[in-house]
């Protein structure tokens, strides 16, 4: 992500140096909405701040953990497959993927332009929705005021649910819980027919990412001439790439154009749905950066997601869930987060426990 006045290296010995004369887009509105640019923040080397010795996630990594360690109040990412919200369950903030291309993606690295999608991280929902409403055009009209008890949930089982580990399946099941009690119509929604192959959903997102990275970093295979400097899963993707048919890569971007108007439709019967925002807590080790399983169909749906960082797993690290919406639904969604939120957040047993030490903030013993 661009910045004017701090090298923006990419990840990449391929850009050491590298000093971009101008902001991304969405640096430039919200310095120009008076924000201050603290850093830019590295991903898989972060720690998690609630265990040195866990991941924080993702690429975007980095950005939820400066967040959750109160660095910063506010952070960018970006989400290709589940870097945002992953890592706000594995570091116990909220995070908001939007509706994919409603934020300008100016001056930010592609991986992927039919998946990535710009997104934050935040210590509370109206931060989420002052900076949506900085950085995003609405074509919405104004959400209605909805009260608790009149609302429906859809609770999604996707095709991937035998991935869930026991602090997401607890997570669930005490959210259905806790929203029965004040009054919410809690359902249980299957995946639509004809999308409810967990391996056809994840061949066809693997074929598009990989079609539209081997665009994306072909420039970057041709700049690194001596194959030293870009990552050499960066190379091989692009190898990767030029394998594909083109009957796969119409099949595949076919497959996901047509669940996403069939989401939107199951959406449209729920104040929001809710689904895992990741297999369960965060993993021990640095080098296991943890499963997009559960995110991934949503980015590729284009839908906007809501993690709300309630609950505790049973080694006491934040196991979170999302919550879902109708594409370009952002403003209802973060006005029914904001109501379903306060139930689950004040029972759902998640306490942030930092404290100062010589290392930094790090969990209170």
């Amino acid at each position: 992500m661009n910045t004017k006045d701090m090298p923006t290296e990419y990840g990449s010995a391929l850009y050491k140096g590298n000093q971009p004369n101008a902001d991304a887009s969405v640096v430039d509105i919200v310095r120009r909405a008076g924000a201050l640019i603290m850093v830019l923040n590295p991903g898989p080397a972060t720690t998690n701040p609630h265990d040195p010795n866990r991941t924080p996630g993702g690429s975007s990594a980095g950005s939820a953990a400066a967040v959750a360690d109160f660095h910063v109040p506010l952070s960018f990412g970006t989400q290709t497959g589940g870097s945002v919200i992953r890592p706000a369950s594995y570091t116990g903030t909220y995070a908001m993927k939007p509706t994919f291309n409603t934020i300008s993606g100016g001056g930010i690295k592609v991986a992927s332009l039919e998946f990535d999608t710009i997104g934050y991280s935040a210590r509370s929902l109206e931060d989420l929705k002052l900076l949506t409403e900085i950085l995003s055009i609405s074509v919405e009209e104004p959400p209605e005021e909805t009260a608790l008890e009149t609302m429906r949930v859809g609770f999604v089982k996707s095709p991937f649910w035998s991935s869930a580990g026991s602090g997401t399946l607890t997570a669930m099941e005490k959210a259905a819980e806790i929203l029965n009690k004040h009054g919410v119509q809690v359902d249980y929604v299957e995946f639509p027919d004809g999308f409810t192959d967990a391996d056809a959903l994840n061949r066809m997102f693997k074929v598009i990412f990989v079609a539209n990275g081997g665009v994306a970093f072909y420039n970057d295979y041709l700049m690194d001439a001596t194959k030293t400097k870009l990552d050499p899963e960066v190379r091989a993707s692009v190898d990767e790439a030029r394998k594909l048919s083109r009957d796969e890569v119409r099949q595949a971007f076919d497959y996901y154009a047509a669940l996403r108007p069939v989401l939107d439709k199951i959406a449209t019967k729920y104040s929001a749905l809710i689904t895992p925002s990741a297999t369960d807590e965060a993993p021990v080790s640095l080098g296991d950066m943890g499963s997009p399983i559960f995110n991934s169909v949503w980015t590729a749906a284009h839908m906007p997601v809501i993690h709300i960082p309630a609950f505790a797993g049973p080694r006491g690290m934040p196991v979170g869930l999302s919550l879902i919406a109708c594409r370009n639904d952002d403003q209802h969604l973060l006005s029914v987060a904001k109501i379903l939120s306060e139930p689950l957040m004040g029972e759902g047993g998640w306490q942030e426990t930092l404290v100062c030490s010589e290392a930094g903030l790090a969990p209170e013993p």
